[in-house]
């Protein structure tokens, strides 16, 4: 049988040569086991492809609803913020009517007893 002309490849591999030889046919076949395998990589490498863009797509839209997230969270804060201002404002208000009342209400309650004591003083004189 014959396989049309033949090939002779010298190949060193480990301070070893070593003969091979190719006929045509052998060569038809190693071919296609090489396009074989470059399909199926490619068809590996589309698939990787198209994983990785579904994945930065689903990381785009966690990117967005986190900075949707983080803004929200930012106006909050600011009126949270501005809340404790108005309240401690509100607070330090409170604190000085109280200061205030507290002051009013000493200087009547000795008045009180400035009026008790004459009023008594008065009595005293009156039924002598």
């Amino acid at each position: 049988m014959y396989f049309g002309p033949v090939c002779v490849c010298l190949i060193k591999n480990h301070n070893a040569q070593l003969l091979y030889v190719f006929t045509p046919f052998l060569k038809l076949h190693i071919c296609d086991l090489q396009i074989s395998d470059l399909k199926f990589k490619l068809v590996k490498a589309e698939q990787d492809a198209t994983a990785l863009e579904q994945n930065v797509t689903r990381l785009e839209g966690q990117v967005t609803r986190y900075k949707s997230a983080a803004e929200n969270a930012e106006k909050v804060e600011d009126e949270l913020k501005a809340e404790k201002r108005k309240l401690q404002r509100e607070l330090r208000s409170a604190l000085d009517k109280v200061d205030e009342l507290e002051s009013n209400n000493s200087h009547l309650s000795k008045r009180l007893e400035k009026m008790k004591s004459s009023h008594t003083r008065i009595s005293l004189l009156s039924q002598t």
